[in-house]
This record gives C-alpha cells, structure tokens and sequence, in this order.
C-alpha cells in the first residue's frame, strides 16, 4: 500500500520535465481544450462511480479493482491537468504527453 502511495504521489507531484514555455496565444488555445476535456473528465468519472456504487453494494462493500484504478488515473491526469490550467506546470497532460 505505501509503495502505491509513493508511485501516486510521483505521479502528481514528481519532477517535471523542462519544457519551453509556448506563446500565450497557443497556451490559451490548450487552456480551452483542456477545460472541455476536464468537463468530459468530470462526466466519465460521476458515471464511473456511480457504477462502482452499484458494484460494491451487489459485491459485499468490494470494489471492482479496474474501476478503482481507472479512477485514480483519472484523478491523477486530472490534477496535471489543473497544474496546467493554474500555470503551476507547463507540462500539458496527455494526449500532449504521455500517460502514466
């Protein structure tokens, strides 16, 4: 379990790769399509635990352990995602870069 943990927490906050800072105009470009592609993110996680809701009450409080790993990657590009956003990271997250 701390081994997960470590792994996560590279993940999110780990060393950056050195990137050259683009033009605002293209950043504000990325900073939009990014935002769409958070709102999808928001979507597909609610459904996504919605589904897990259901799994763990038919499955004796288990969860489906692809689900909850889906989850957390999901939460993790969705934290570099918001790094990128607020302008704490100029790595943009996937498909830009990869996953992870």
């Amino acid at each position: 379990m701390a081994q997960d943990e470590d792994n996560i927490e590279g993940r999110m906050h780990g060393e950056q790769p050195k990137v050259k800072a683009e033009a605002m105009p293209m950043r504000m470009l990325h900073m939009v399509l990014i935002w769409l592609m958070l709102s999808l993110a928001q979507t597909v996680l609610t459904l996504t635990t919605v589904v897990q809701l259901i799994v763990m009450l038919v499955n004796n409080r288990e969860p489906n352990e692809r689900l909850a790993d889906f989850g957390t990657d999901l939460g993790i590009w969705m934290a570099k995602a918001a790094r990128f956003q607020t302008g704490a990271s100029e790595v943009k997250p996937w498909p830009w870069t990869d996953l992870d």
